[in-house]
């Protein structure tokens, strides 16, 4: 006997964290017995989850809202921008119900008052992990919500709140039950990751009979058991950090940091209220390599910070001129609404903005081009994330989904390649971004 289930269109926008978020209201519905649908025509209701830390990422939610008013009628926002209803209805008076982040209770009522569930335990089966937007083969894997920082440029807090870490045998479960369902790739994500535990004192559980603090440490020595890639995000340079780069250099965790400098200078990060030693930054970056020589370090930077001087970008430009960063993301800084940073003097004017961001990226380019070629001719572990024609693309211990470059196989079909493979490749050449390669018998 069939039955009509009600259908629910969602989109997700924002970061890693936003889409776990979205996972586990999908993940929700779905075990309510909601079908997912992937147009608005089919759906009933439409969930958008927003992102609201920039402006930019503020007017694409708002255009997503207002799409999906206009070709469905019946929406229900949530997500950061939940955190400012009266944008959100300044615009579109028409929402249905507004929520922040993580507030997934109030989503599903929202869900439940426009379509009530259909739930039949015996269809709706889900598998233990739950619905991911990722491919099968990685997953984001979110330690903590919040944060305890209070950068000026930056409004996350006041969105999420201050850092709440999940219980490390919380998170080694759930890591565990993704790859026992084929995930071959972990990618820790938080707002930071280096304070995990902190807001617990770094509290004991257990898990396969031993004990684990939540603490990164721990936390990283546990997830090295479960055999597949790990990839740290977020995290910042506290002393600490050192301690898990011997867990790289031994191949237990991917030899990979995805640190959020920001700025070099000692002036324009006390404006930002970052960490500012960053002669010891130096000091650990160098450290690092010492200790494990192939590690990949990420960042990002803000150029035309409120009362960035000339002298105060030449610090930066030298930073990463003797640092040599090998993945690297740049922004001009735009006004935040509700940041402190919004009231600093000395606004940089918008054109030395964008012409500073220019010769950052020319920088930078010049040494992710000589950090590639290094490889060329070398043997590399890769995991295929697609095939498309005669070409898989896939990615090295040193790219992260979406962020870095991809290795691109010229062979990839030929050699019988399909997503969530590895295989080890030659690489034959390379540009300022990604590296070629070919499968050889």
């Amino acid at each position: 006997m069939s039955r009509q289930q009600p259908k629910v269109g969602f989109v997700s926008l924002g970061c890693p964290k936003a889409l776990v978020d979205s996972e586990r209201i999908l993940t929700q519905l779905k075990v309510e017995g909601y079908d997912i649908v992937p147009t608005y025509d089919a759906a009933d209701v439409v969930v958008v989850n927003t992102c609201g830390f920039i402006e930019s990422a503020v007017d694409e939610s708002l255009g997503a809202i207002g799409e999906a008013l206009n070709e469905n009628g019946k929406v229900i926002v949530t997500g950061c921008l939940g955190k400012r209803p009266e944008k959100i209805l300044d615009v579109h008076p028409g929402v249905l119900a507004i929520s922040g982040p993580q507030d997934y209770a109030s989503v599903m009522d929202a869900v439940h008052k426009a379509i009530p569930p259909k739930h039949d335990p015996f269809v709706d089966l889900l598998p233990d992990y739950g619905l991911k937007l990722t491919p099968k083969h990685y997953a984001y894997l979110k330690i903590s919500e919040g944060c305890n920082h209070r950068c000026s440029f930056c409004i996350i807090p006041s969105m999420r709140g201050d850092l709440v870490s999940r219980p490390v045998d919380d998170v080694l479960r759930e890591a565990e039950r993704l790859v026992k369902g084929g995930v071959k790739e972990l990618l820790v994500i938080s707002q930071d990751t280096s304070a995990y535990g902190v807001d617990t004192r770094y509290a004991e559980r257990q898990w396969r009979d031993k004990t684990y603090a939540t603490r990164m440490g721990d936390l990283c020595k546990g997830l090295s058991e479960l055999g597949v890639w790990v990839r740290l995000h977020y995290v910042y340079p506290y002393p600490h950090v050192d301690d898990i780069i011997p867990l790289m250099a031994e191949g237990k965790l991917l030899p990979y940091l995805d640190i959020p400098f920001q700025h070099a200078s000692p002036k324009i990060l006390k404006a930002m209220k970052r960490p500012g030693a960053i002669d010891k930054v130096r000091e650990r970056i160098h450290r690092w390599r010492e200790i494990c020589p192939e590690i990949t370090l990420r960042s990002t930077f803000i150029v035309g910070f409120p009362g960035e001087t000339e002298d105060d970008f030449e610090e930066l430009l030298d930073f990463i001129d003797e640092v040599e960063l090998d993945r690297v993301g740049a922004f001009a800084y735009s006004p935040v609404e509700g940041a402190a940073a919004n009231n600093l003097a000395d606004p940089v004017p918008e054109d030395v903005k964008q012409e500073r961001l220019q010769r950052f990226m020319e920088l930078q380019a010049e040494i992710s081009a000589d950090k590639l070629a290094d490889k060329v001719g070398s043997l590399q572990e890769v995991l295929v994330d697609r095939v498309d024609g005669e070409l898989a693309f896939a990615r090295s211990k040193a790219d992260a989904p979406e962020i870095d470059g991809s290795v691109q196989i010229q062979n990839g079909a030929e050699a019988g390649l399909k997503p969530g493979d590895f295989i080890e490749v030659e690489i034959m050449g390379s540009d300022e971004h990604d590296l070629y390669a070919l499968v050889r018998d």
